[in-house]
């Protein structure tokens, strides 16, 4: 037999793609090559009758003699017996330590050194399972000649068929004839021929294909080629002369074509090239490159082509023992600004420092407003780069932030936002007793302008001992005091300087809780709180509290602004009511009402956040749970003169077929919150999965007040066992970013058998339908 030689290709020729999820090689088995075929039926009748003489293996075997009498029921377990032994020493060592093969045929002769096996042949050795209609074993050549319909079945559940073998008795060399390899009974590989030595397959005439194969109809697709060698220690497939056909139609053409084995998780090469078409950038192709750099990194370089572009887009992923990394980037020579390169970086890292502490890193950068929302990299109008440690131990928080702001808003300059600002907080508790507690900590802020915009930089600490008692009747009674003391540093401004400030408060909070069983647990709570606050001191400029919203979750609060240079003063009230029912199935309904008094009216606070004058407007907010994965929530402000204020309504939906948020927003018009007209908004965004087949995506975004749409999407998937097919189609109609609006057509298609990581597999159609 002629040796075989492992094929080399040149570079114009290398057309390597991505391999599928790792299959076990048939390197210890019949040869690698085929798939498919029919596994011959099991014997239909029983052993023959007592008496009953016939020559259960069909013609006569060598030498001309028949072949013995036929099994016996009661002798059937010792001509089994006899024929395992007889295998069992005929075969050389190297196969005995493997382990005992068992063998279940019809009729078993041996003629001096040979061992002819026939009729519904079973071995089952090391594992494996092989079925054929004749196995004849020559111990002086010790050679197997296999006789089909051959069906072999490996551990790991590729399925091997063939018409005719001749193979050494190690299994390591030889010829097959007819022969098809099922792998992952997914991709199917099919040859005239397949001669096999060590670690080279050669498969002769071979067609490749994941898809069914049907009488009379050709495949989906498949891959056709004069010669086909796989190489296990290099866990290559290597093709030449390859066809690729569509429903039996030539598409292309490429004389020599690699693919990784599917043995192999991850291997360079290209991808399967994506469809792009914008109206900004024009029809275009991205061609994905994957390379890997070792076990934990991988780097996919796209090049990007169309009329109007020529882009580079990376992808840089890197997996660490207690972390990852992910760059996304992109730099683009286009018609829509010509000469000056334009582009994107986009980084996320995060690690788990032990003990408790972790490290976020986030890098946001863009080259002009308008680039990530014409190529359609992201829909961010304002760009957060950050470096975050958090640490929660028993009993401390530790938090620290980092963060760069970068505006892509059309209209607002960098310097108002301010770009950069620090933040680092440790907090403490000590448990004082059963119902006592001691709070302390320390805190640090900065923000910082280009130029001559205003610097701030805050120093403070704070302490509070609380307490919490059950009186009589079931009442909470919650009891805290505290005191802060705040030392800034201002510049850039008429009240540059340093500045000191010491604010002490007091909160005590009422709650009595109506439990009410039955079929569904009710429990009513009001809930009263009685707050005092007053600041010694200057009043610094306001830059972490904007913006003060009143809610469910601050309602009972010592302060609605959510920062720290903004604190409420004076004596105030809360009122409220809660009530809660929960099902024995999980389902769960929460309504809170409430309202807050204050004794003087704080001119900080917007008209529209509910919270000016004397008295804030009603709170109205409901959360609504079902075991399913449906939660809905709802928040709205009520005034009895001006009506109804902020209001706001998110469901969510998950489910193993559905994926659904649908959100709306109402906002009236605040000239402190840079609204001139009102706002009204809803938004949703949706993936059905109709069956195994298809998936359908829809997202959206309409603006209520200007009765026009914003945004809308649709996203389609089909896969069946051998191709997935993905189209989407969006369209951006305002944005908050410099350009015009945009749309985008994207196509993907993916031939399922080669892909790394691929997706559970469909189940095939029947060839009926």
């Amino acid at each position: 037999m002629p040796r075989l030689h492992r094929p080399t290709l040149d570079h114009t020729g290398h057309l390597p793609l991505l391999s599928p999820a790792p299959l076990s090689p048939l390197s210890k088995y019949f040869g690698g090559a085929a798939g498919g075929g029919q596994r011959p039926p099991p014997p239909s009748q029983p052993a023959q009758a007592p008496g009953q003489r016939t020559n259960s293996a069909g013609p006569a075997g060598v030498g001309g003699r028949e072949a013995g009498p036929a099994l016996r029921p009661r002798h059937l377990r010792a001509w089994l017996l006899r024929a395992a032994l007889l295998l069992f020493a005929l075969l050389p060592l190297p196969a005995l330590a493997q382990g005992l093969p068992s063998l279940v045929a019809d009729s078993l002769t041996v003629e001096g050194q040979t061992l002819i096996v026939e009729g519904n042949v079973e071995v089952l050795y090391d594992g494996t399972r092989l079925s054929a209609a004749r196995l004849t074993y020559d111990q002086r050549t010790d050679q197997l000649a296999i006789t089909g319909p051959i069906f072999i079945e490996t551990p790991e559940g590729d399925i091997f068929t063939a018409t005719r073998a001749e193979l050494s008795s190690s299994l390591e060399r030889g010829l097959l004839l007819g022969a098809r390899l099922v792998l992952d009974r997914r991709l199917q590989l099919a040859a005239a021929a397949i001669r096999r030595e060590g670690e080279l397959t050669e498969l002769t005439r071979a067609v490749a294909t994941s898809c069914q194969v049907c009488a009379g109809r050709a495949p989906l697709w498949e891959i056709r080629a004069a010669r086909v060698t796989h190489d296990e220690v290099a866990h290559q497939l290597w093709f030449e002369e390859a066809t690729f056909h569509v429903r039996g139609l030539p598409i292309l053409y490429i004389p020599r074509l690699r693919l990784p084995d599917p043995s192999v998780d991850r291997a360079t090469g290209l991808l399967i090239p994506d469809i792009k078409s914008s109206d900004r950038l024009g029809f275009g192709l991205k061609f994905p490159y994957f390379i890997t750099l070792g076990q934990s990194r991988d780097l996919t370089l796209t090049p990007y082509l169309s009329a109007l572009t020529r882009t580079l887009e990376a992808r840089y992923r890197q997996a660490f023992f207690a972390g990852d990394l992910t760059i996304l980037g992109a730099v683009s020579d286009d018609e829509l600004a010509p000469g000056d390169p334009r582009g994107f970086v986009f980084a996320d890292a995060g690690f788990d420092l032990g003990g408790g502490y972790a490290l976020q890193m986030d890098l946001r950068l863009a080259s002009d407003r308008a680039y990530l929302a014409t190529y359609g990299y992201s829909d961010e109008d304002l760009l957060t780069s950050a470096i975050r440690l958090t640490g929660v131990t028993e009993g401390s928080l530790t938090e620290a932030d980092l963060s760069y702001y970068t505006t892509l808003r059309d209209g607002e300059s960098q310097d108002d936002l301010p770009p950069l600002a620090l933040r680092w907080e440790r907090q403490r508790r000590l448990a004082l007793g059963p119902a006592a507690r001691l709070d302390f900590g320390t805190s640090i802020d900065a923000f910082a302008r280009p130029g001559d915009g205003r610097d701030l930089s805050r120093v403070g600490a704070w302490a509070g001992l609380g307490t919490s008692r059950i009186l009589p009747g079931g009442l909470v009674a919650e009891v805290e005091g505290r005191v802060t003391a705040d030392l800034y540093q201002i510049a850039d401004d008429p009240r540059a300087g340093p500045l000191a400030r010491l604010e002490p408060a007091a909160i005590a909070t009422l709650r009595w809780p109506f439990v009410r069983p039955g079929a569904v647990t009710q429990t009513l709570e009001p809930i009263a709180a009685l707050a005092w606050s007053e600041a010694v001191g200057g009043g610094p400029p306001n830059e972490d509290s904007p913006l003060a919203e009143l809610d469910e979750g601050n309602l009972f609060a010592l302060s609605r602004f959510p920062g720290e240079d903004a604190r409420e003063e004076g004596l105030r009230a809360a009122a409220g009511l809660a009530w809660t029912g929960r099902t024995p199935e999980g389902a769960q309904l929460r309504l809170t009402f409430g309202r807050l008094f204050r004794a003087e009216a704080d001119a900080r606070f917007s008209d529209s956040s509910g919270l000016s004058g004397t008295a804030s407007d009603l709170l109205l907010a409901s959360q609504l749970e079902f075991p399913g994965g449906l939660t809905f929530t709802a928040r709205t402000l009520y005034d009895p003169e001006d009506g109804v204020g902020k209001t706001g309504a998110e469901v969510n939906w998950t489910s193993p077929r559905i994926d659904l948020g649908a959100a709306y927003v109402w906002l009236p018009e605040d000239d402190d919150e840079g609204r001139d007209d009102p706002v009204a908004e809803w938004s949703v965004e949706a993936d059905y999965r109709i069956n195994e087949r298809w998936r359908l995506g829809l997202d959206g975004r309409y603006d209520v007040a200007s009765d026009q749409a914003a945004r809308a999407g649709i996203g389609i998937g089909w896969r069946n066992e051998c191709v997935s097919v993905d189209f989407s189609l969006s369209r951006r109609y305002t944005t908050a970013t410099a350009g015009p609006p945009v749309t985008d057509l994207g196509l993907s298609v993916s031939l399922e058998g080669f892909s790394a990581g691929a997706a559970s597999p469909v189940a095939a159609r029947s060839c009926s339908r």
